[in-house]
């Protein structure tokens, strides 16, 4: 008896395997939903259809004060500065014109911050790293950077030629900042180096010698000796980091699925020439200024 009805058994098991494959897939569909929720996966990268924050629109953070050359007048929607040029730039290469675009003030030290975010990403000088990558998640680099040192014309730390000239003085950054690792990793001075939350915070102490010197990133460092503290000069630059050079990235959630989208729009805007013409435009006084080895 049994084995008369086998042949039916299996036939019946197959069958019903066949039609729940061809109903709903099942198997392959969770493998697939699998794949599309990890960090950085998307769907789809259709022009002004992605999956924002908000519908139809594209959410841009960063901080303020806005500071220029990054952005002009405070203002970061008026498109003005390297950093509000490439976020229209971007924004265009991903289907979004400027009315698309909505601007949120995000602090620095909250843009890498782990958690949720409340922008689709977020631009202001964030320096890509592999720390920062376990909260975040980052597009390509839109710019390479320099870090630089800036000191009052007066102070001993103009004098300077080299990394070892600066272990006696005292140096200021901001927080949370690449231009802070330079000093406690590179320079290792011999006094604590000044902490501050905002970089405009950092200047006021330079102004008013509470520092002997502050490090910046190099066009922010020409910008300040220009425009906003005349009686301080570029001491100079720091050689570019061993291994990868340092780059700014854009910051997005580090779920997000957006990110292979925004990075492959920096990536076209850096193969066609866009990025540096804005660097051009926006940093040209960022010239060359000696190197501090």
């Amino acid at each position: 008896m049994h084995l008369a009805h086998r042949p039916l058994v299996i036939t019946a098991l197959c069958s019903a395997v066949a039609l729940c494959a061809a109903l709903t897939g099942c198997a392959p569909q969770a493998e697939e939903k699998g794949a599309s929720d990890r960090p950085g996966a998307t769907a789809s990268c259709a022009p002004g259809k992605l999956a924002t924050q908000v519908p139809g629109k594209l959410t841009v953070g960063t901080d303020k004060p806005a500071y220029a050359p990054w952005f002009a007048d405070d203002e970061p929607s008026n498109g003005k500065g390297f950093e509000s040029a490439v976020a229209y730039a971007v924004a265009k290469e991903l289907g979004y014109g400027r009315d698309a675009v909505v601007w949120q003030h995000v602090p620095f030290n909250s843009a890498f911050a782990p958690g949720a975010k409340k922008f689709d990403f977020d631009i202001n000088q964030v320096s890509i790293s592999e720390e920062r990558k376990k909260a975040v998640a980052f597009s390509s680099g839109y710019y390479d950077v320099r870090q630089a040192v800036v000191a009052l014309k007066s102070s001993k730390a103009a004098k300077a030629k080299s990394v070892a000239d600066l272990k006696d003085v005292k140096l200021g950054a901001q927080v949370g900042t690449t231009s802070l690792d330079f000093i406690t990793d590179l320079v290792k001075p011999e006094r604590k180096p000044a902490v501050y939350q905002r970089n405009d915070f950092a200047k006021s102490a330079l102004k008013t010698g509470q520092v002997d010197a502050i490090v910046v990133d190099l066009p922010t460092a020409f910008y300040i000796t220009g425009a906003e503290v005349p009686e301080a000069k570029v001491v100079g630059q720091f050689a570019e980091s061993p291994g990868e050079p340092e780059q700014f990235g854009l910051v997005l959630d580090r779920e997000s699925t957006l990110t292979s989208c925004v990075s492959g729009a920096v990536d076209a805007l850096r193969k066609d020439g866009t990025l540096a013409g804005l660097e051009k435009e926006w940093l040209s006084d960022a010239v060359d200024a000696p190197v501090l080895r």
